[in-house]
């Protein structure tokens, strides 16, 4: 999975409304564009610094310094926007990680090359 969901890669297709970007028919929340530029590419960094610090705990069987790391993750996502409360404000639910068949976006995935 790519860092920086905000800036999904171009073929990972963005919901018309663009909350979410879809991997192998899963929908996954994009951060949210009212930050900054200067305040994403912050959160940006730390996130992957914490995704590397799990990834050095893991190789290192440091089961604590895994567990911060996963922490570090979790915060850098929900300053992003892509866990914790919706950005959106007009009511419609959070639908990370349904599949895309599963939801409203249905018919607009169904037009999509895959």
């Amino acid at each position: 999975m790519t860092a920086d969901r905000s800036a999904a890669a171009p073929d990972y297709p963005v919901t018309p409304d663009g909350r979410y970007f879809v991997v192998r028919g899963r929908l996954w929340r994009r951060s949210n564009p009212a930050l900054a530029a200067d305040v994403r590419t912050a959160l940006v960094k730390e996130l992957m610094d914490a995704r590397r610090a799990v990834g050095v705990a893991l190789r290192s069987g440091d089961g604590a310094g895994e567990t911060q790391a996963r922490r570090q993750v979790d915060q850098a996502k929900h300053a992003l926007g892509e866990r914790g409360p919706v950005w959106w404000e007009d009511g419609a639910p959070d639908l990370n990680r349904h599949m895309a068949r599963n939801t409203p976006y249905a018919s607009w995935f169904a037009t999509l090359d895959r």
